[in-house]
């Protein structure tokens, strides 16, 4: 059994590695507005076509030193960081899927598949989208809202499939996920209902700062995308999901934001340091994935210490 799962494991890295590859395809052209499809994958300098040994995620970067072999111009870290990612990010949701006691226990696994693939796969689709939006915001401060918007609409729709899967099932449970039966408790209306309802109040609750803020400093002091940023979030994640992703990426750009501070301290121009912008959107998608990989044991430990 642990064989079967460290060959699903290297497969979901070899596949997340291929799609972040591609990912980076997107990520130099979406911005351009040209195609992901043609032309062929080429130097964005001198506009050479790459050999396909130079198209091999990681190694082909490494071999290369981040260059150009024509005209020697600088890659960039950011292809091999993406790949990475994603794959580290699929192989450990692929761990986490192929637990040693659902692998023991076949009945398990023939009652629970289609949950346990549904979720799997909605878990990769999500780290995708969130390393795709956290490097646009990084690099452009931009969140396309036709990627926050069809995530919305994806995270309703896996989020309402999710609990009609579980929901169905008399024996398993998903790590801290409800044991309960959600339909028969509240209803299948609000199993519909919920996923949109937690979109719109983290949505709100970025609205109500973006507001707040507008109102005292005369100008914007985040964007709109990212409370539809947040809404996605909300949709894949729900509430405590999407609350715990927004507390984690303000912790980490109240770090960045005092690095950059520490960074600029001798610079006088206080209005240069009050103009400084950071990417908020990369710290959400940063507290995305770990909310999404790791939130039901942080928001129940939290709990627990909190006495409730």
């Amino acid at each position: 059994m642990l064989t079967i799962r460290i060959l699903a494991t290297a497969f979901a890295a070899l596949a997340g590695l291929a799609f972040g590859s591609f990912l980076n395809v997107c990520l130099s052209r979406w911005p351009e507005g040209e195609s992901i499809v043609s032309p062929r994958s080429h130097c964005m300098r001198c506009g050479r076509t790459l050999a396909w040994w130079e198209n091999v995620p990681l190694l082909s970067w490494l071999a290369l030193r981040g260059r150009c072999r024509t005209c020697q111009a600088w890659i960039g870290i950011r292809y091999p960081l993406v790949e990475l990612a994603i794959g580290v990010l699929w192989a450990t949701e692929t761990w986490r899927c192929f637990r040693p006691e659902l692998l023991s226990t076949p009945t398990l696994i023939l009652d629970g598949f289609w949950f346990i693939f549904l979720h799997g796969i909605s878990q990769m689709v999500l780290c995708w989208m969130l390393v795709a939006l956290a490097a646009l915001d990084a690099e452009h401060f931009w969140l396309p809202d036709w990627l926050t918007l069809s995530g919305i609409a994806m995270g309703v729709l896996i989020r309402t499939l999710l609990v009609i899967a579980l929901s169905q099932q008399t024996d398993l449970t998903y790590g801290d996920l409800p044991e309960f039966d959600p339909i028969g408790a509240f209803g299948r209306i609000w199993v519909f209902l919920a996923p949109i309802i937690d979109a719109l109040l983290a949505a709100l609750l970025i609205l109500l700062i973006y507001w707040t803020y507008k109102l005292i400093r005369k100008r914007e002091g985040i964007g709109l995308g990212d409370a539809k940023l947040m809404a996605m979030l909300a949709a894949w994640l729900g509430l405590p999901g999407a609350l715990l992703s927004f507390f984690l990426g303000v912790a980490l750009g109240s770090i960045a934001a005092i690095v950059a501070i520490a960074r600029h301290s001798n610079n006088k121009n206080d209005e240069s340091l009050a103009a400084m912008k950071l990417p908020l959107g990369t710290f959400l998608c940063i507290g995305g994935i770990v909310s999404a990989l790791w939130g039901q044991p942080i928001i129940a430990a939290y709990l627990r210490w909190a006495g409730f």
